[in-house]
């Protein structure tokens, strides 16, 4: 299999969902804009998102895809099919019982995690109905993500890449179609969740059957396989908390902030998506299952030589999306949000935000890259350590920033934590010797930022030349931003040609 061709075909399924997830909030922006009753779903769709990614794309994929390689690669389809049966009856059983429990508990939730809405009893019961109605979610993502790292490691990574773009269908029709009949028209949003998360399992289940893994879940817990998940599991859920309780504290501050903060911050959050999605996701989605079959095939230095390679295209990739977003991030939320009831200010406050993300958003996608080197390994105990040092401090910038930077320094906070998690991550690979750069990376490195001060000065010459970005019709707007975008491209990718950099040289193969 070919690395670089998996990559983008994982990476162009994601943009699909990620441009229907642009859709999606404009049309959000529009109706709902920074408004209380969008703080109230930002909440309540991060809670069962949380829960997802602790479950699901976190602990259990980072405990189950290392041993589903190993099994997959030494104890043949049978004994494969059975694994994944027992795994998945443990986790249906554990799913349907937190999902019970959110959704009766729901005020404490809300409470624990929004507790400045306490101040607004009708903002915190929205919040609370809002909750109640999104937790199934849970279930059904987590479900959902079994099969697709299922998928994963059988090397078919489009479909899963391909199936969060349901989500978005589901929000974009409920908003649209569902909304009029709700006396809160946000509640039609909240709907339209459960019924993605519905059609995100469907969807993949006739692909899982075409790999001959399709099998109804069963419990047995006397399988030797389970007991080894939850043994990883264990550290894994730890160190995946470590993350989320942070981003949780994080929107909990914002919580005291004034009203349309977290909104802010949401729509701030959505574009950081695009190239963390599109970039560090679709990475760490390839590179997961691939270093996990060449541990089990204890191929070390393949095994480094990936990473190596996965932490270049990550550079070549990610650091011209990062100074993009900020030199450009005003045009953007322009373009993408302003207009209904999302407002001039909405934008250049959403900015704020956007640019304080943008200073860790390197760091960001890098991690998805670091950890499944660890992780592919079954170490989770590395990252579970460094994870909890970055909440510590992550917290002590919350602490600093938050009074005199507001929402943005509570961004900010998360950006600076990243670039201190993943220093540690790379620090650790390379103190393991589990990695060891190939050469070159300091000639990569400057032909690299040459290409992108180019692309920086482009973009903030043109953007200027190019006039005004608010109050204008939209046709102009979006043809303006296109110009902007497809000039800034066009420079970075031709100067890295003159340079000598060609798709080739980033193509590698993998079992």
């Amino acid at each position: 299999m070919n690395l670089l061709k998996a990559l983008a075909r994982t990476s162009s399924m994601t943009m699909l969902s990620r441009i229907l997830g642009f859709v999606r909030d404009a049309i959000n922006a529009h109706q709902f804009g920074a408004s209380k009753a969008m703080d109230a779903f930002v909440v309540a769709f991060m809670l069962p998102n949380m829960f997802r990614r602790i479950f699901a794309e976190g602990a259990f994929s980072q405990a189950f895809v290392p041993l589903l390689a190993e099994y997959k690669q030494t104890q043949g389809e049978d004994a494969t099919r059975r694994f994944i049966a027992d795994v998945a009856g443990l986790l249906t059983l554990a799913l349907v019982v937190l999902t019970v429990i959110g959704v009766l508990a729901a005020p404490a939730i809300v409470l624990l995690s929004a507790s400045g809405f306490d101040k607004d009893a009708a903002k915190f019961q929205l919040t609370v109905e809002l909750t109640r109605i999104t937790f199934p979610y849970i279930l059904l993502i987590s479900l959902s993500s079994l099969v697709g790292s299922i998928l994963n490691t059988w090397n078919r990574f489009t479909v899963p890449a391909f199936t969060p773009t349901l989500l978005n269908l589901a929000m974009i029709g409920s908003a649209l179609w569902l909304s009029p009949f709700f006396a809160e028209p946000i509640v039609a949003l909240a709907i339209g969740v459960t019924l993605g998360g519905v059609a995100q399992l469907l969807f993949q289940l006739p692909w899982l059957a075409k790999t001959g893994m399709l099998s109804w879940p069963k419990l047995n817990l006397k399988d030797p396989g389970v007991w080894r998940v939850l043994k990883q599991m264990g550290p894994a859920m730890f160190g995946v908390s470590v993350a989320q309780i942070s981003l949780l504290l994080n929107r909990n501050f914002a919580s005291w902030l004034p009203d349309h903060s977290m909104s802010w911050m949401y729509y701030a959050d959505r574009l950081m998506e695009l190239p963390t999605g599109v970039l560090g996701v679709a990475l760490g989605t390839i590179l997961l299952p691939s270093l996990s079959k060449l541990k089990a095939a204890e191929r070390h230095d393949d095994y480094s030589a990936t990473l190596d390679w996965g932490l270049r295209l990550c550079w070549l990739l990610a650091l011209p999306a990062t100074v993009a977003l900020a030199v450009i991030g005003e045009p953007l939320i322009a373009v993408l949000f302003e207009r209904g009831a999302f407002q001039l200010q909405d934008t250049l406050q959403t900015q704020r935000a956007l640019s304080a993300y943008a200073v860790g958003l390197m760091a960001l996608i890098s991690i998805k890259v670091l950890a499944p080197a660890f992780y592919a390994r079954q170490d989770i105990r590395t990252p579970v350590k460094i994870g909890v040092a970055t909440l510590l401090l992550t917290q002590l910038f919350n602490l600093l920033l938050i009074g005199s930077l507001q929402h943005a320094g509570l961004a900010l906070a998360i950006s600076l934590g990243a670039c201190f998690n993943a220093t540690l991550l790379y620090l650790g690979l390379r103190k393991k010797n589990i990695y060891q750069p190939k050469p070159g990376w300091l000639r990569f490195l400057a032909k690299l930022f040459a290409a992108v001060g180019l692309m920086a000065l482009t973009l903030w010459g043109l953007q200027h030349a190019l006039g005004a970005w608010h109050h204008l019709p939209v046709w102009i707007l979006v043809s303006k931003l296109s110009m902007l975008v497809l000039a800034g491209a066009l420079v970075y990718f031709a100067v890295l040609g003159a340079l000598g950099f060609r798709p080739r040289d980033f193509s590698r193969k993998s079992i």
